[in-house]
């Protein structure tokens, strides 16, 4: 009988570095750190500590797990760069897992914290959104849902992973960053638009 999938999933869209190892349903090791800034040094070397930790090496691997947003644009391209280069030097699937899905559980309403008092909110049937925080409680107290957004929920690696592990055998595209605002700092208009990151 075949071993289960190893899955390493991790996430960097809001104010943490986060990681998890699964073989199958066991979660072997996982780690939640919270920091507003330092992602870029710190998710390798946590990566490293989680794969030790699960008493396995980068070429164990049969997949990577990547929060691809929404959140903070920084993080989000820590983790996803990080994904891809990974996932092409191992030779690995990389799967995207976006972080309403990754937040979604029975009864609550999917959502992200966002500046300003608002949410990305994922409400019943409508594509998902950046909007106000108290618009976002109204609406799911009107669907009957709970509404909770936490920026760092204890199991958002081990979430991403275990998604990751159920699809990594169809995915066809490397994983990209979902923003769903504009970044708040706006290109010069003194850079040529060919030298502009889109």
């Amino acid at each position: 009988m075949a071993a289960e999938p190893l899955v390493l999933g991790f996430d960097t869209s809001a104010a943490h570095c986060a990681a998890a190892l699964l073989r199958g349903d066991v979660v072997l090791a996982s780690r939640l750190e919270e920091m507003t800034r330092g992602q870029a040094e710190r998710l390798m070397p946590l990566l490293e500590e989680v794969l030790s930790e699960g008493g396995a090496a980068w070429a164990d691997l049969d997949a990577i797990g990547v929060g691809i947003g929404p959140g903070n644009f920084t993080g989000i391209r820590i983790a996803v760069s990080a994904a891809r280069g990974l996932a092409l030097g191992l030779e690995v699937p990389a799967v995207g897992v976006d972080g309403f899905e990754a937040r979604a559980a029975d009864g609550s309403l999917p959502a992200v914290p966002a500046p300003r008092d608002q949410v990305y909110a994922a409400l019943p049937g409508q594509a998902p959104r950046l909007m106000p925080r108290q618009e976002a409680a109204e609406a799911a107290r009107g669907a009957g849902l709970a509404f909770a957004p936490e920026a760092s929920p204890p199991g958002i690696a081990e979430a991403i992973a275990r998604i990751a592990a159920a699809r990594f055998e169809t995915v066809t595209e490397p994983p990209a960053p979902l923003y769903l605002r504009a970044a708040d700092a706006a290109p010069s208009s003194d850079v040529p638009p060919a030298l502009i990151d889109e």
